[in-house]
């Protein structure tokens, strides 16, 4: 199963598009093979609250690493209201084979509403293994190895580094659009035309 995800606060984004393309792909390769959308920032999970934090802490107390048993932490009726918001985000990932995530880069880093999801289904010692994370992004900017702005890249490094830490998944593949503000800043006009070639790169990237 390929699970999509966008983040992007605006409709017709560039890590949409992306990420749009990619599933395309995908989907025409496996037919048979389930799909589920999801868009965060029109529909958003919730901000974690205490009652979160006490499944948490009881994961963590009992040592349960066994996905299928999170479930025995909600006891009380607030931690049972917090399950419910968590079970069915937390059931799409482990049925997938591919999660694909559509982010744009925000004041360096993530979505509020990514970093939302991301706390919602993430407990102590928790394995994803045998999954595949790919993230299509757009940033205003050049980030990547040898730019001045590549010490300031904390979207592609958080998100590989949240995969390998948390889910122990190492198979991360990031499809960049950059400098997507040369489209808009005058001051970065000069730079319009190694924007395009970036985004046809990444188009044809996400396409193959």
């Amino acid at each position: 199963m390929l699970l999509h995800l966008d983040a992007s606060a605006r409709r017709e984004s560039f890590s949409r598009k992306l990420s749009s393309v990619y599933a395309e792909t995908w989907r025409a390769a496996r037919p048979q093979a389930g799909y589920v959308y999801r868009d965060l920032a029109a529909h958003p999970v919730p901000h974690i609250g205490e009652a979160w934090t006490e499944l948490c802490d009881h994961i963590l107390e009992r040592q349960i690493t066994d996905i299928s048993r999170y479930h025995e932490a909600a006891r009380s009726p607030a931690q049972r209201e917090a399950w419910a918001v968590v079970e069915p985000l937390l059931a799409e990932v482990v049925a997938a084979e591919v999660i694909l995530i559509g982010t744009p880069m925000y004041n360096y880093s993530v979505p509020s509403a990514l970093k939302a999801w991301l706390d919602q289904i993430t407990f102590p010692k928790m394995s994803l293994e045998g999954r595949s994370f790919v993230v299509t992004s757009a940033r205003g900017g050049a980030y990547g190895p040898g730019t001045p702005r590549e010490p300031y890249d904390h979207q592609e490094r958080y998100l590989r580094d949240f995969f390998r830490g948390h889910y122990r998944v190492r198979d991360v593949t990031f499809i960049h659009a950059e400098l997507v503000n040369a489209r808009l800043d005058p001051d970065l006009a000069h730079l319009r035309e190694q924007h395009e070639r970036s985004l046809a790169a990444a188009l044809r990237e996400a396409a193959r």
